[in-house]
């Protein structure tokens, strides 16, 4: 690979980084507002909508971390 491709790939690699850690404070954000949630509320459809949201920005960060591990690799 040559040098301008591998810069290109290092940007892509930070943007996601960056778009990671957002995605990864908003979740924290969710679980926390969550966890909030009264206990006789926990049934209810909001804490349902929060739970899912969470789990979803799991699935997100992963996927996340799995495109940076390509990217790293083909970095090298």
């Amino acid at each position: 690979m040559n040098k301008v491709r591998r810069k290109a790939l290092q940007k892509i690699y930070d943007t996601l980084a960056s778009t990671k850690d957002d995605l990864e404070q908003l979740r924290d954000e969710e679980g926390e507002y969550m966890e909030n949630i009264p206990e006789n509320l926990q049934n209810s459809e909001r804490y349902e909508t929060a739970e899912t949201s969470v789990e979803n920005m799991d699935s997100a960060i992963q996927s996340i971390d799995e495109a940076m591990d390509y990217i790293e690799e083909s970095i090298q």
